[in-house]
């Protein structure tokens, strides 16, 4: 299997020439961490170094190793708890975290970007501190002042690891639905009864404690999600009792093997306090969701870039099998030769690269809007700035994480009958890459919230500024005087008239006919995913066609990926037009007994 080495070089790339690194260090909220392209660089040199040497030599042994459960404990795989303390002391944790609470305060761009190569190297591994990212960004924003002071420098720090407790075996993506109580105590705490499914590093032995927020319901509150509220229940209390929170088993899962995925009981009385665990509310009373949505956004996001890092994973693997494996003669050739001459070997490769790159860029782009929209001093700009991101969240996830499927599979494919067998690995990749469009909010779910928060609240406005970013793009790569630009510019025409015509489509059934704009929510977001991937590729192209000439090999390269993504991947944008437009009464076409 081949060793991981960080895309260094295309991250940096695009941190400079696409999502604006310059200029989120030039705001105020960023200058004073230094967050200018050395630094990036610097970050971003040691990162690939900690991917390559500490955390991807793990990967193999984790998925045939994976964590086990005794009695309550959790021992994870070989390697992981010295891998986490090499992780806490090299302060990666904290490398996007406000300085105030012991971060080094750099931006989402640069911390994104180090966490794809966390997730290329150990998608188990990164599930540990993606979680503790949301717990600590539902703090910051909701906890109280007292609470951020006992919780974060530790969270922050790495010391303590945070989960998010949301699901129970009735409440899957309906939370409306939750049952685990919350009973107030004379002291103003409260105890926690209940039963939480799939939480992810819900227990385990790398961290001296767990900090869960959890998600429940007190005595009076009203049905439906306005009667839920957010409370933090952690594993050993202050005074280093262990609270009242158990792990009953854990999952044997598709993939993702070594990611400890625990049910825990709450108020089962296998503590030190009584039974109930003890805890305390973040926030007001019934407003659990609304803050839960924050760490749940943020999860979203580094879901998204786990597709983009295992994409990258699988074609860095794929490639290297294909520059080795000699097997038959390519088309007009007298020998056999290796794979990678083979014309459909190398189609298969280039699909891989072009939906990795796209994806990378797009997901990067994104995250330099949300820092933007935190460190821009105008504020009618922050909101826009933030608006572009929160537009582009639920694409990131669902588009990285679906194409992840596609590319990882690929990957089996160019391995031949190797790829089906487990000791290459590639197969591994594919079955890690199968929970992605699933955990953190289903492709759909991803969908309906891209055509009903983020499409039809403002009639199709937001869309339509994306819009005409793309045509300005479009318009600058067809004044440039050479064919391959003007190609990509009629590439992203047609591509771009049939995003206006979904987006028409929908707004104009959104509220009378809601169920046929809702048919194709999935595949509006992949359109959106492909359009908004081309353009950023289609950027990528006049980029690197203005780089010094020392940097030959790289521009080639990134424009040929960008010009296949155009002819080989924006076209599917007319068929998802189709499907949108075109196909949405036949999806309900069927009476419910027929299935």
């Amino acid at each position: 299997m081949s060793d991981y080495n960080a895309p260094v070089k295309d991250m940096l790339f695009v941190l400079g020439h696409l999502a604006g690194l310059d200029e989120v260090a030039a705001t105020p909220a960023y200058r004073e961490a230094g967050a200018d392209a050395e630094t990036a660089a610097a970050v971003l040199d040691e990162c690939a170094r900690f991917a390559r040497e500490v955390v991807a030599p793990l990967n193999r042994g984790g998925d045939t190793q994976p964590s086990t459960w005794k009695d309550g404990a959790v021992s994870t795989s070989p390697g992981f708890r010295e891998a986490y303390a090499s992780f806490t002391q090299g302060g990666w944790q904290g490398l996007q975290h406000p300085q105030e609470h012991g971060g080094q305060g750099l931006p989402k761009l640069i911390g994104a970007a180090c966490n794809e190569m966390l997730n290329s190297a150990n998608l188990s591994f990164a599930l540990c501190p993606l979680l503790t990212d949301g717990a600590i960004e539902a703090l910051l924003t909701a906890g109280s002042p007292e609470q951020q002071a006992r919780y974060l420098p530790r969270l922050v720090s790495g010391e303590w690891t945070g989960t998010m407790n949301l699901t129970e075996p009735q409440a899957g993506s309906d939370l409306a639905l939750v049952r685990t109580r919350a009973v107030p105590q004379d002291d103003g705490s409260y105890r926690l009864f209940g039963q939480k499914i799939f939480i992810t590093y819900g227990e385990h032995d790398m961290a001296d404690n767990i900090v869960h927020l959890v998600l429940a319901r007190l005595p009076d509150a009203p049905a439906g999600v306005k009667g839920i509220s957010l409370f933090i229940a952690p594993k050993v209390l202050d005074d280093g009792r262990r609270n009242d929170v158990w792990c009953a088993s854990l999952e044997h899962k598709l993939g993702i093997k070594a990611s400890p995925t625990a049910v825990l009981l709450y108020g089962d009385d296998k503590g030190d306090v009584g039974p109930g665990a003890i805890a305390e509310m973040v926030g007001e009373p019934g407003r659990g969701l609304e803050f839960m949505f924050i760490m749940m956004n943020a999860a979203r996001y580094a879901v998204g870039m786990q597709g983009v890092g295992l994409a990258e994973r699988a074609y860095q693997q794929a490639a290297s099998y294909a520059r080795q494996r000699v097997q038959s003669r390519p088309p007009g050739a007298r020998e056999s030769t290796t794979i990678v001459h083979h014309p459909d070997v190398r189609r298969m490769l280039m699909t891989m690269r072009a939906l990795t790159e796209g994806s990378r860029a797009l997901a990067l782009v994104a995250a330099g809007w949300h820092d933007l929209g935190i460190g821009e001093p105008d504020a009618t700009r922050r909101a826009e700035h933030t608006a572009d991101y929160e537009f582009l969240v639920p694409v990131v996830k669902g588009f990285s994480t679906e194409i992840s499927l596609e590319v990882t599979s690929l990957g089996v494919q160019v391995h031949g009958g190797m790829g089906f067998i487990e000791e290459t690995g590639a197969a591994q990749h594919y079955r890690d890459a199968r929970i992605l469009p699933i955990y953190e909010g289903t492709t759909a779910i991803q969908a309906n919230d891209l055509v009903g928060r983020k499409t039809l609240r403002d009639a199709g406005a937001l869309a339509g500024r994306f819009a005409e970013r793309v045509r300005a793009t479009r318009q600058e790569l067809a004044a440039h005087p050479g064919d391959a630009a003007r190609m990509l510019a009629a590439r992203l025409d047609d591509a771009l008239g049939a995003y206006a015509e979904v987006v028409e489509f929908l707004v104009r059934n959104g509220t009378d006919a809601p169920a046929r704009a809702y048919a194709g929510s999935v595949p509006y977001l992949m359109l959106c995913g492909y359009l908004f991937a081309g353009w950023q590729m289609g950027r990528a192209w006049l980029a690197a066609d203005a780089l010094p000439a020392g940097e030959g090999d790289f521009a080639r390269a990134k424009q040929a990926t960008a010009e296949f993504f155009c002819t080989h991947l924006l076209p599917r944008c007319a068929a998802l037009r189709d499907a949108v437009v075109d196909g949405a009464d036949s999806v309900m076409a069927l009476p419910v007994e027929a299935f």
